[in-house]
């Protein structure tokens, strides 16, 4: 019958080794959580292999539940797991009892990484091969708070849905924007209109710089930023993006987006914590992107002034800092504080701004440097920086808009310089 197939990939797990090694330990374990989830426990059968090599065995097991299975696959000698957990919805739905359980036996291994991925698994029934073989979700109005008095949204179809990690990813398709990437129900990226917020990240600080070589991104895990980038010439491009999830999903749906940029051999693809890639590198860059969820969600401490000034430490001489603020119109005292906090350690910071289609809202961004200043490229100087470099296939940023995204509206710049 139609249910939910969840399975997770467990990493440098750092719990008690007794669900590493221990038959009847894990098999308590797997019954314990069964039962907490609310599934119903009708057997299990656990296999604990020899040792191999000076190696401790492994331990595979499988409980038998009424709506379907759990299985489980140690291996001690790396420190991994597997876990598979397929539930059928009959009776009732129990997608949430299956997320339960997969996540408390997830918590108990305690994993330093999880890559899991979910199937909607479809209908066996008699009747099943008269009807579509792929029955697709109606489309919904998916909607994102974009403050606590607006709300926006698009009519959308369900592709993915899976809590990750760190987050919550979905996959929807707009006929507005083809594929879309949401995380914790903010929209990122879409197919038809990224180009908006990547190529305003990436070319006014890019074409500002006379040479630029060296390239890091903190997240960016679409590979729509080190595309742009890479129109540029740049030599190298290090793409530091914590969740694995994200990256798995634009290779697979997103092509785009990154168009191969992702596996280009110039791309350094990163999966962790960039702010500890930041604290232990020795290389220097000419740019730095902050290619980031919103700095009002759970990277919220990247956008610290004790985080930009980290951040700051890896720019080489005339390198420059570009992030995005939040909208001037919906998050103002955030943008005039970031601003402040950016000025505080830089000795040229840029506002700039557009308006980005998937984000519903007027937005802003800027570049901060110690000598960088984009603003000083009069249109002449730009078009012929693009045109040496071979830079094309661009659909918003030219030479004339360069100066345009500079050119702040009133209430923009007093948001920035309050009288």
């Amino acid at each position: 019958m139609h249910g939910l197939h969840l399975t997770a990939d467990l990493y440098q797990c750092a719990g008690h080794e007794r669900y590493m090694l221990d038959a009847e330990a894990i098999a308590s374990l797997c019954r314990e959580q069964t039962l907490a989830s609310g599934l119903t426990l009708v057997d299990d059968k656990w296999v604990k292999f020899p040792p191999y090599e000076g190696q401790p065995g492994g331990v595979t097991g499988t409980v038998l539940l009424a709506e379907s299975h759990l299985a489980i696959h140690t291996w001690p000698e790396t420190g991994s797991v597997t876990v598979d957990v397929y539930v059928c919805n009959f009776s009732a739905d129990n997608s949430d009892k299956a997320r339960a359980l997969m996540e408390g036996v997830i918590a108990a291994y305690a994993p330093a990484r999880v890559v899991r991925q979910q199937l909607m698994r479809g209908d066996i029934g008699p009747a099943a091969a008269s009807r579509d073989p792929e029955p697709k979700p109606e489309p919904q109005w998916v909607m994102e708070q974009l403050a606590p008095h607006a709300r926006f949204g698009y009519l959308a179809q369900p592709c993915e849905l899976r809590q990750t990690a760190f987050q919550q990813l979905e996959l929807l398709h707009t006929p507005q924007f083809g594929k879309v990437l949401r995380l914790d129900q903010r929209f990122m990226t879409s197919e038809r209109e990224e180009f908006f917020y990547h190529e305003a990240l990436v070319h006014p600080a890019a074409t500002a710089h006379a040479a630029p070589r060296k390239a890091l991104i903190l997240g960016g895990g679409d590979g729509g930023a080190a595309e742009e980038l890479l129109k540029h010439g740049l030599e190298r491009v290090v793409l530091a993006e914590l969740d694995e999830a994200v990256v798995q999903c634009a290779r697979q749906h997103l092509q785009a987006v990154h168009r191969g940029a992702l596996d280009d051999e110039r791309v350094q693809l990163c999966i962790g914590d960039g702010m500890a890639l930041v604290d232990s590198t020795e290389e220097r860059f000419d740019l730095v992107l902050m290619d980031l969820t919103d700095p009002d969600t759970p990277a919220q401490g990247l956008y610290s002034p004790a985080s930009l000034q980290r951040m700051r430490r890896v720019l080489a001489p005339g390198g420059a800092l570009v992030l995005h603020l939040g909208s001037p119109v919906f998050h103002g005292p955030q943008v005039a504080e970031l601003a402040r906090s950016l000025r505080a350690q830089f000795a040229v910071v840029r506002c700039y701004g557009l308006y980005i289609p998937l984000y519903g809202a007027y937005w802003g961004l800027a570049v901060a440097s110690d000598s960088l200043d984009p603003t000083v490229l009069s249109a002449q100087q730009v078009a012929e920086r693009l045109e040496r470099r071979g830079v094309g296939d661009l659909q918003y940023y030219n030479a004339q808009v360069h100066g345009a995204l500079f050119a702040l509206p009133g209430y923009y710049r007093d948001l920035l310089d309050p009288q």
